[in-house]
């Protein structure tokens, strides 16, 4: 049997229907979408919410879908491959110890690429610029995460990851405000870019 070409995702509609035998089912896109996404303080949904967020920031191409297994996350306009992690203080779940403490995966990875379906001898990172991004708000009853002000982000080049050598395999929070600016959502781009001149 011949070998299969990796298949790119391709952008879909909320108005795609089901079908069987054919016929549409009458449901659409759309549903499985609110049934499957609407909890945005699940670790899962919440990076890939993330990723969109920074995404719209630095004018990414949002009719390329995301692809899941991708050696890094987002690539800007100009090339600069960037790197999103996210944390929050609260979760869905009950948290009898009050709120999580902050801390962010920094850990090499062996990268694979779906063109080839081949992962990378070595460990490394292979993003040039890493977004860390927080979702700040402590109030459970009010906490949203479509509300960009309730967010806060640090920027780091990798070259500046690299030099952290307390930990190869995470960072807390108090560690990346001691090496990196806390900054709005309305900066983002700005930073990767001066992030990525210092590369």
């Amino acid at each position: 049997m011949a070998g299969l070409e990796h298949k790119r995702a391709v952008l879909r509609s909320e108005n795609d229907l089901f079908h069987v035998g054919g016929l549409p089912t009458g449901d659409t896109l759309l549903q499985f979408w609110r049934w499957s996404r609407s909890d945005l303080l699940s670790n899962a949904t919440r990076g890939v919410l993330a990723e969109f967020i920074v995404a719209r920031a630095l004018g990414c191409d949002l009719d390329v879908p995301r692809e899941e297994w991708a050696a890094y996350d987002l690539t800007t306009p100009e090339g600069i491959k960037v790197e999103v992690k996210s944390a929050a203080y609260v979760q869905a779940w009950a948290q009898p110890s009050g709120l999580s403490r902050i801390s962010f995966s920094i850990k090499d990875a062996l990268a694979w690429y779906a063109e080839t379906n081949r992962q990378a001898e070595e460990r490394s990172r292979t993003a040039d610029v890493y977004v860390f991004c927080l979702l700040k708000h402590q109030d459970k009853a009010t906490v949203d995460p479509m509300d960009l002000d309730q967010w806060v982000f640090h920027v780091l080049s990798i070259r500046a990851l690299d030099g952290y050598t307390r930990s190869r395999h995470s960072i807390t929070l108090r560690s990346l405000q001691n090496i990196s600016t806390e900054i709005p959502h309305s900066r983002i781009r700005e930073e990767v870019l001066r992030a990525n001149s210092g590369n």
